[in-house]
């Protein structure tokens, strides 16, 4: 943004960086071939940005944890516990494979929240997911582990054209659950989670609510009123300068 803004103001820059025999980047770092576009520059990124609502968990494991959280409900009202599982197959797309599926150790927070088995058996055991479950303290539960060790991914090639389909854009991922007596539950899926372009209307007063409930933890009643005042106001929001909306937020 701050380049952007400085080629605005007549800077005249380096017209040849891109372009430049040897040195420039297309030949350095696109073998001499210029950049392609799938799309003219606008506002497709914001249109389409992901906000992680509902659970701190990976991009590509957010389907999998609502997933799981179904399940969880399900396996309570049947009497059941994660002790009865045998096995958890998750059906998904070749992202999700590629950057999370994780076995062995996990070192640490960031280990885990890049781990979907860890951000699937946590829900199933304890039917939430949240920051402080990616802690040494939840960690050290023997059962998180265990039930790590029974889960397996698979790729759906349709999973990945959807994901890669830039008119869609899911995350998608199945969750099946097999007992050890030989039952199973019937699969699970979520395409789309919450958050999504497509889910805008279930997640914004979800949003809502979140940034709520992180006011609440840093400000007094009344400096949260007043960046709420101006916050759900669309008209009122876009009418007022950047650096009066920030010194809302300074400590009073």
């Amino acid at each position: 943004m701050r380049l952007a803004l400085i080629a605005r103001t007549g800077e005249m820059g380096y017209p040849s960086v891109l372009t430049a025999k040897t040195w420039g980047f297309y030949d350095v770092s696109f073998k001499g071939q210029p950049f392609k576009f799938q799309r003219p520059y606008g506002s497709y990124v914001m249109e389409n940005v992901l906000f992680k609502i509902s659970f701190p968990a990976e991009f590509h494991a957010q389907t999998a944890v609502e997933a799981a959280m179904t399940l969880h409900g399900q396996l309570k009202s049947m009497g059941k516990t994660a002790e009865d599982i045998a096995s958890i197959k998750i059906r998904t797309h070749e992202a999700c494979i590629r950057i999370i599926d994780k076995e062995g150790p996990l070192s640490n927070p960031a280990d885990r929240d890049h781990c979907i088995q860890y951000m699937v058996a946590v829900p199933l055991l304890f039917g939430r997911l949240s920051a402080g479950d990616y802690e040494d303290a939840v960690a050290v539960d023997p059962r998180i582990d265990v039930l790590r060790d029974t889960i397996s991914c698979v790729e759906d090639p349709a999973f990945t054209t959807d994901y890669h389909d830039p008119d869609k854009r899911s995350i998608a991922n199945a969750l099946t659950v097999t007992f050890k007596d030989g039952s199973s539950l019937p699969e699970v899926v979520v395409e789309y989670p919450i958050g999504h372009r497509r889910h805008r209307s279930d997640g914004i007063p979800l949003l809502e609510a979140k940034f709520r409930t992180n006011l609440a933890r840093r400000f007094a009643a009344k400096q949260q009123e007043r960046i709420l005042q101006v916050s759900l106001d669309s008209s009122r929001l876009a009418a007022m300068p950047v650096h009066e909306y920030v010194d809302l937020y300074a400590a009073t």
